[in-house]
């Protein structure tokens, strides 16, 4: 997903800068608009997995605290470790997202301008 979604943001910046009509403009920005929708899903779901792991997390440590046991011990840590693996993805969605907005307002300010100059 990573790859995928740095792959995206470069082509649609390539894209964005060499659109010069306003046909182009808007189905850049049609397609811009369905990859957000699908970002926002993922990250909703990474969100929820997130939270699931750090929940188990603290039921493990609960576990572990009551009653120290070499296996829970294991459980803990390898919930810590891919917890701290999902909260790095998640931030990755979460930032990648929010510069999805700033790019859907930069095509928005390039209609605007498309516009002004056809007139």
């Amino acid at each position: 997903m990573t790859e995928y979604l740095t792959n995206y943001m470069k082509y649609i910046q390539e894209r964005l800068e060499k659109c010069q009509s306003s046909e182009e403009l808007d189905e850049i920005m049609a397609e811009h608009k369905d990859k957000i929708a699908f970002m926002q899903h993922e990250r909703i779901v990474h969100f929820l997995v997130t939270m699931l792991f750090a929940f188990i997390l603290i039921v493990f440590f609960a576990v572990l605290i009551f009653k120290v046991n070499l296996a829970v011990l294991a459980l803990v840590t390898i919930v810590l470790v891919l917890l701290m693996f999902y909260i790095k993805h998640y931030y990755f969605l979460e930032n990648t997202v929010q510069k999805m907005y700033k790019v859907y307002d930069s095509i928005l300010e390039k209609q605007k301008k498309l516009k002004e100059s056809a007139k």
